[in-house]
Parts: C-alpha cells; structure tokens; sequence
C-alpha cells in the first residue's frame, strides 16, 4: 500500500500548493516523522518537527549523494554536473571551499551600491507599467530580474541570454511536465557547455572565469582546494545560477504578499524602516522560498524521532513545517516581523546552509525597503487566495503577483491599506 500524499491528507478544500501548514500541523501533532509519497519522487520519510529537522541536517547518516538511495540505479541523477547539493563531506567541503570566498559580508557589501541602483531602475519600470495600465506583475517586472541580473553579472552571463536561463531554470525546479524538464535539461547544458567554453577562450573579471583559471590542465593550478573536474564545473555553473536568483525572487515576491495581506505588519515596517533585517527573517520563517531540503538518503539504518528508517531510504526535512513548530515559534501562525525568530531554518542547516544566503537577505533587504519608499500605496490587485503558486514541495512562492497603487483605481481590496 503506498503512502499518501500531502495533498491525500489535507481537509477537503485545501489546496497544499496554497497552504500546506495546516496538514504539516496535524502530522506534528503526531509524531515528527511520518511516511509520505512525494509527486515525481516517490516515498520518503517527512520530518515535520524543528529539533527532529536540525538534528537530520547535521547528521552524516544521511547523505546527499543519490548513490545511497535504494531506488539509485546510475549516475542520472547528476543531471547537471555534479554540484554540492548532490555530494557530501570531503567533496562537498572542497567544492564549496572554491566559491565561498566570493559571498563573504565584505563582498556582499561591495555589491550593494548594484543592487540599490538596479532595484531603483526596475522600480522605474514598475512605476510606469502600474501608472499606464493600472497593476503590474511585481514578479515579473521587478522580483525576477533584480537577483537574476545580479548572479549573471557575478557569474559573468551576458545580459542577452538572462531570459532563456530563467525559463530552463523555472522548469527544471518546478516541471511542468517531464518532456518539459527534460528539454529544460538538455537547453540549460549545452548552454552551461558553451558558456563555460567561451570562458576559457575569453576570460573575464567574474565568478566563473575564476573557476576556470583553476580548472585542471593548468601548468600551475592556484593554491587552496583541488580544482573542479569539468563536471563539477558544469555542476557549480547550474547550481549558482539557479540557486542564486529562484529562491531570492520567491523570498522578494513572499515578502511583499505577507506584509500586503497584514496590513498592521505593513504600517509598522513603514514607521519604522530599520525592521526590514526582522521583516526578511520573520518571511524566512512564516513562508520561506525553501520548503524543503534537498532530499537526504539514509547510509544506514538508523531512528529519528523514534521511526526507524531502513538503509536506502528517501528522507526529506520540511524547513516550512520545522518554522512553524509551535514548540520554538509561539502562535506560529501569526506574521509578526518584530518577532525574533532565532534558529528558523528558512535556508537549511548544517554544512548545506545555503552559501547565498547573506546575499539573498542584503537583496530582499534592498528590494522591499526601495519598494516601500517608492510606493507608499502599494496595494495588492488580485485575490492572493487566487493566486498560482510554484507546485513543488522543495520551492514555494506565486508565479505571479499583480500589484497596484490604491489611490490610483478602483477602492482598495484584498489585504491593502488604503
């Protein structure tokens, strides 16, 4: 008999894309981990509890290399390269060793000045559109291509190839169909393939030039980690690029619904603009972009939370039900940015915490607050009940989001303040 689905356990009416919260809390209820079969995945072992969560992220039973599940049968798994997502200690050390220079404090610092300017440039943009034809979609004209153009520009992607990259990008992380993803696959690898080789023709002062001059077949390699093979350079370039923007437009996107749909919350970030840092952690908590955790397989037997979970098995840590334990987070479902939300794991936990993360914060950070100051009447122009959402259990966040000045139209709706 398989195991249900979230979407098999949630009340008639509720749509788990939508609101998954009241299902994952009637799972915590009892017990955190249960058995759960996951779209296009397969079964897995859910963990649904923060303390149960944090110990599996550190636990090196668990393994990120799809080597160690049962169902692994060859390397197709590495679609893309071979990435740190897919890999474990010491490999997993040395590749991320290579990057994590480039996303210290001091060079998110140093990126600040682009961001500010490009994000006051797309509000240009989204001003226009909304005076013109009344709403806008913040996603598209504004969540999207502020971190998109800042990790092409990192990495050294010209602007000209930013629209093909997202799109491949959105369908490998959120298919839509398998003949889709595949297609996605096979467009965003010769990409990677070509890009890469028009690097090591014409290098340039970014990222992945970097990588390159390190790359094996130097006579002199640089000093430090062991150089990427090609297809963990192939891996590194995928993994960047997609992690580097599709989670900070969901938490740009899920920051602004969550402030417009709580109108007190709103109004206090608004007098008083130093709460942005607690306003992008208490989003991080409430709704994340991440919804869960790269799948981790089981090395051995081993027990979480007091289920045993077999050698092979699939084990996926639901950083969404983790945030809203009721045990760490009082009235876990209350939006409350003055909240101090210490030890959510809206970017995970342990050696695969997301290496981006101070980067996506300092550009949620920027974006909210250059949008709020710009837009002082920003309304919502469309039911967020109705809004389409991502249909992923890893990701979530809306694929679009239509906003519009509330004293520009028709009488202010669906959460706004005016």
């Amino acid at each position: 008999m398989r195991a249900p689905t979230l979407q098999d356990l949630a009340p008639d009416g509720l749509d788990v894309t939508v609101d998954p919260y009241p299902v994952y809390a009637a799972l915590r209820a009892k017990g955190p981990v249960h058995r759960v079969l996951v779209p296009e995945s397969g079964e897995a072992w859910l963990i649904v509890a923060r303390d149960e969560a944090r110990a599996a992220l550190t636990d090196p039973r668990l393994r990120n290399d799809i080597r160690f599940s049962d169902s692994w049968t060859d390397d197709g798994g590495h679609a893309i390269g071979l990435n740190m997502l897919q890999t474990d200690a010491p490999q997993h050390t040395r590749l991320r060793a290579l990057v994590a220079r480039e996303f210290t404090p001091g060079r998110i610092a140093a990126l600040a000045p682009r961001i500010e300017k490009l994000a006051d440039h797309l509000l240009d943009g989204l001003l226009g559109t909304m005076a013109d034809a009344g709403s806008a979609d913040l996603v598209s004209a504004f969540a999207l291509p502020l971190p998109l153009t800042v990790i092409c520009e990192l990495l050294g992607v010209p602007s000209a190839d930013h629209g093909d990259f997202h799109g491949w990008s959105s369908e490998i992380v959120a298919p839509t169909s398998a003949e889709a993803a595949g297609a996605a696959v096979t467009g965003m690898t010769a990409y990677f393939a070509a890009l890469i080789e028009g690097k090591r023709a014409h290098p340039g002062d970014d990222l992945l030039s970097a990588l390159l001059a390190a790359a094996p077949g130097d006579a002199t390699p640089a000093a430090g980690p062991a150089p990427l093979s090609p297809e963990e350079l192939l891996g590194m370039a995928f993994l960047l690029l997609v992690a580097g923007h599709e989670t900070t437009v969901n938490l740009i996107s899920g920051g602004v619904l969550a402030l417009l749909t709580h109108p007190d919350q709103l109004a206090a970030l608004r007098a008083d603009p130093a709460l942005i840092d607690g306003a992008i952690e208490e989003t991080l908590r409430y709704d994340g972009p991440v919804g869960a955790a790269a799948f981790r397989f089981a090395a051995e037997p081993l027990e979480i939370g007091g289920t045993r979970i077999a050698a092979g098995d699939s084990v996926l840590v639901s950083l969404a039900a983790a945030s809203r334990d009721p045990r760490h987070f009082p009235d876990p479902d209350r939006f409350d940015i003055r909240r101090r939300p210490a030890g959510q794991l809206g970017f995970g936990h342990g050696i695969h915490h997301c290496l981006g993360a101070p980067l996506a914060r300092t550009e949620a950070a920027t974006a909210i607050r250059a949008l709020l100051a710009r837009c002082p009447d920003l309304a919502l122009a469309a039911d967020p009940a109705g809004l389409e959402r991502r249909p992923s259990v890893l990701l979530r966040g809306v694929r679009g989001l239509p906003v519009r000045l509330a004293g520009w139209g028709s009488a202010g709706r669906y959460g706004s303040t005016d």
